[in-house]
């Protein structure tokens, strides 16, 4: 008999279709318990063979499952395991499984029909608790209600947000004011104001904030902030606090601005030549690609701090190799290379008259030679030196993957992941196991990685109600 903890609301009983239909499902209920059936448990260990789609949902599905249970023991199964989200209440994960189940009488035998025996069997040990069996299965739902089962459809279809599987980077405090003492004040720190290599430094001796992590930003607002700083070092009783430049008007990157706080934190990470990992999140149109080109270029072709700026993303679709197209490498990857053209484009246009310097042969030779375009599966064991290296898609990438390419920085090496986990193109990833979650979350307190998550869209206003409305 399965055990809950008496103080649960809701037990959600997840249909196999509902895991494979989105493999991130145990992560939907806010603080509710989530029940895993056996005959789900079986169905999944039937779906996982083969090479379709649905056989590579069951495999990253039973993965998860693993996971959760990996380092627990018999008493916390039977408890409930934990399911910690990044944001959000944590809820509980429970197994059922029962060893004398009988079927409602008049049913033959099957799967369906054991998940619903299942569920009424906990509707009937829990009459304190609300038991909803979640399913895909129009049959089933009917047949749920005709035996009295509270039944749902699984309605949450929206793709995970950036900020749902990783930290957002940045802290805003309306209350900080131009010089920060309005922040001081808040935190009841002592500050002390001091200049170092041309910076501004803000030390804070006193209780810090537990979310606060090392490159962080701090500002006072998300459009038009006055103060804005990064976490440089950090302890319990103190923290260390970087004034950033200000690319919205003077400075620029490549001829390129800042529009809002977080695009200019964005320039700062990738300016700085502490920082050697970066990686920047965001939806379609928020700059990321675009300002991460005009920092490649200003420190490859006019500060000459890296001899070559390489590109690489992954190739989707994967139902064939890249080996199967015609040409060079570069003539290969070109058929995912259309952001990389694309913000080419814009970053070589002529302000006066609005034609691109893109297209002239001068232009083409100057950045052919500096600028590389690479598939990622040939970059296994070269090492690369005084690099700028683009991974772009980083979400289309399992960790595995990307450590490989990560592990390539040698000497003088920096290394800009961009993506947005919801637009993973790779059937088997998820919003909470591909690689850009991963490397955010494992390099999180490493002093020379920093992360953003940008906000605004700079498209138009079409492509801005398609990102709300969609």
């Amino acid at each position: 008999m399965v055990r809950i903890d008496k103080k649960a609301t809701r037990l959600y009983v997840l249909d196999t279709n509902v895991l494979i239909h989105d493999p991130a499902a145990l992560y939907q209920f806010d603080e509710h318990e989530v029940v895993i059936p056996m005959t789900v448990l079986e169905e999944l260990d039937k779906h996982k063979n083969g090479i379709r789609e649905i056989a590579r949902t069951a495999r990253q599905v039973s993965r998860t499952l693993s996971d959760l249970t990996a380092n627990v023991d018999i008493g916390q199964i039977r408890d409930g395991i934990p399911i910690t989200r990044l944001t959000g209440p944590e809820g509980r994960l429970r197994l059922l499984c029962y060893d004398n189940l009988s079927v409602p009488d008049n049913l033959e035998d099957s799967p369906d029909n054991r998940l619903l025996a299942e569920t009424c069997r906990l509707r009937d040990e829990r009459p304190d608790a609300s038991v909803v069996l979640v399913t895909k299965d129009i049959n089933l739902r009917v047949k749920a209600a005709a035996l009295g089962v509270p039944v749902e459809d699984y309605l949450t279809d929206r793709a995970f947000d950036d900020s749902d599987a990783m930290i957002g980077g940045a802290r805003v405090y309306p209350e900080a004011g131009q010089d920060g003492s309005g922040l001081w004040e808040t935190l009841k720190t002592e500050v002390k104001v001091e200049r170092e290599d041309g910076h501004v430094v803000y030390r804070l001796a006193g209780e810090i904030p537990t979310d606060w992590h090392l490159g962080m930003l701090v500002s006072d607002s998300d459009d038009g902030a006055s103060f804005e700083a990064v976490v440089r070092d950090l302890g319990p009783r103190h923290a260390h606090l970087e004034l950033l430049t200000n690319y919205r008007h003077g400075a620029s990157v490549w001829g390129v601005h800042a529009h809002d706080s977080r695009q200019n934190f964005t320039l700062n990470l990738l300016m700085d030549e502490s920082i050697d990992l970066v990686t920047i999140a965001g939806s379609a149109g928020t700059g990321k690609t675009f300002m991460t080109l005009a920092a490649a270029f200003q420190q490859t072709l006019d500060g000459k701090r890296f001899e070559r700026v390489v590109f690489t993303r992954a190739p989707i679709s994967m139902s064939e190799d890249i080996g199967y197209l015609p040409g060079t490498e570069e003539e290969k990857m070109s058929p995912w290379m259309g952001a990389f053209h694309d913000n080419m484009d814009n970053l070589l246009r002529d302000e006066h008259d609005g034609s691109s310097t893109w297209n002239q042969e001068a232009t083409r030779q100057l950045l052919g030679s500096r600028v590389q375009i690479r598939a990622p599966g040939f970059m296994r064991g070269r090492t690369l030196n005084d690099t700028f290296l683009i991974i772009d898609e980083a979400q289309n990438f399992t960790p595995k993957q990307l450590k490989s390419l990560i592990t390539r920085a040698g000497r003088n090496t920096k290394i800009v992941c961009l993506g947005n986990v919801g637009q993973i193109d790779t059937p088997y990833l998820t919003a909470n196991t591909c690689g850009m979650a991963a490397v955010v979350q494992h390099f999180r307190d490493w002093p020379h990685a920093g992360h953003v998550t940008l906000q605004s869209v700079e498209r138009s206003r079409l492509a801005l109600a398609g990102e709300e409305l969609l």
